[in-house]
């Protein structure tokens, strides 16, 4: 199966995800961080508000490409494909057990479509189905990932990069001091939640998970 998007450009190394705790659309921490992030840095940011109902979901979205416009920020969501093509997002992304990529793929032949995997079986399985990346994690403890079970570590991230072809990004507990272990592990790049939390930090976590990646 031909992974769509990687074939145009290659995809951005920081992975910024949302805080999941989002109540309302105008002022929420993610339009704010939107805001806060360099128009030239390439990245990617999902939406992941499960709490939120498809209008609010929607409303976020246009709210989020809107600010996104004028960057280099490539916009997904979480699972919902439709809300992604209404707002003229870039991409979606699949937890583990959602509907493959190559059933989405007819509908969404510009987006991006990126999977979470926990195992080798299922990382070849999304490969196959022509995912364009691959999620997994947590490789170490966080807050944010706990109740998902324990770390996952930086081997079980090597033998999941060694089973795909696919940019493997990791995610769980990732800071600018760890990422270098991740990459030697195999890692292409590294995804955020908790330590993007922090307003007065933001900015400065932000160039540090940036450049961490690409040295």
């Amino acid at each position: 199966m031909a992974h769509n998007y990687l074939h145009r450009t290659p995809l951005p190394r920081l992975f910024l995800i949302s805080s999941g705790r989002e109540t309302h659309v105008d002022g929420s921490l993610l339009t704010e961080q939107l805001k806060q992030i360099p128009r030239s840095m390439d990245c990617m940011v999902q939406i992941r508000e499960k709490q939120l109902d498809a209008k609010q979901l929607f409303l976020l979205s246009l709210k989020a490409a809107a600010i996104a416009s004028s960057t280099k920020i490539r916009l997904l969501i979480n699972e919902r494909a439709d809300i992604a093509l209404a707002a003229a997002l870039q991409g979606v992304h699949l937890p583990e057990k959602s509907c493959p990529p190559d059933k989405l793929r007819p509908f969404a032949q510009e987006l991006i479509i990126g999977c979470s995997v926990h195992s080798p079986e299922s990382a070849l399985s999304a490969e196959q189905s022509g995912a364009d990346y691959l999620l997994f994690g947590p490789v170490f403890d966080t807050p944010s990932k706990r109740k998902y079970g324990p770390p996952q570590g930086v081997n079980k991230l090597g033998t999941i990069c060694r089973s795909t072809s696919l940019p493997v990004f990791a995610v769980g507990g990732i800071t600018p001091k760890n990422i270098k272990e991740c990459k030697s592990a195999g890692a292409y790049g590294a995804a955020g939640i908790s330590i993007f939390e922090n307003d007065a930090r933001f900015a400065a976590n932000l160039e540090q998970f940036y450049n961490a990646l690409y040295q």
